[in-house]
């Protein structure tokens, strides 16, 4: 029996920890498709096919990782590729009380589909997109938190702190 995963989430940008998070479960499952979320309760820095795009090019090297852009509810996109695992990453405590409940409500509408909750490595517990996004804007160095392609993504996204740029003054 083939052993299918979907890994959900906005993905805005995908940071090393998402990307250690995939290394682990390709090494567990056949296949995982990384479904990128459209949410429009969220406004993402970047559109949904520029996400797609970034974690196309951070997971290229892993053959059983697919990366595809969604909307809707995630277990129908599960159902809809026949798959019957969803992967969800804890990064501390905080994360567990709405992916505990999250899991839950998708096993009521969907109990065919069981949720697999996975850890980032240590040095990956505290690096979140939001943080990511936010260093970025404000014109610090994110290159250890994500994957080149994702950095220099970010520069363009603020190309007033881009290296030489002056920097904004403190008020006087």
């Amino acid at each position: 029996m083939k052993r299918n995963a979907v890994y959900p989430g906005t993905f805005d940008p995908i940071t090393s920890g998402h990307h250690d998070l995939v290394r682990r479960a390709a090494s567990i499952f056949d296949r995982i498709v990384i479904a990128v979320a459209a949410n429009p309760n969220k406004a993402p820095m970047f559109p949904l096919e520029e996400r797609v795009r970034m974690a196309q090019q951070v997971l290229a090297d892993l053959p059983n990782v697919e990366v595809r852009g969604y909307s809707g509810l995630t277990y129908q996109f599960a159902r809809s590729l026949g798959f019957e695992v969803v992967i969800r990453g804890l990064r501390a405590v905080s994360d567990f009380e709405f992916e505990f409940q999250l899991a839950n409500m998708s096993r009521h509408l969907a109990p065919e589909i069981e949720t697999v909750f996975l850890t980032p490595q240590e040095q990956f517990t505290f690096v979140s997109s939001t943080l990511v996004r936010e260093i970025a804007t404000l014109g610090g160095d994110v290159r250890e938190f994500v994957h080149p392609v994702v950095a220099e993504e970010l520069r363009k996204r603020a190309p007033q702190f881009a290296p030489g740029a002056a920097r904004p003054q403190a008020p006087k």
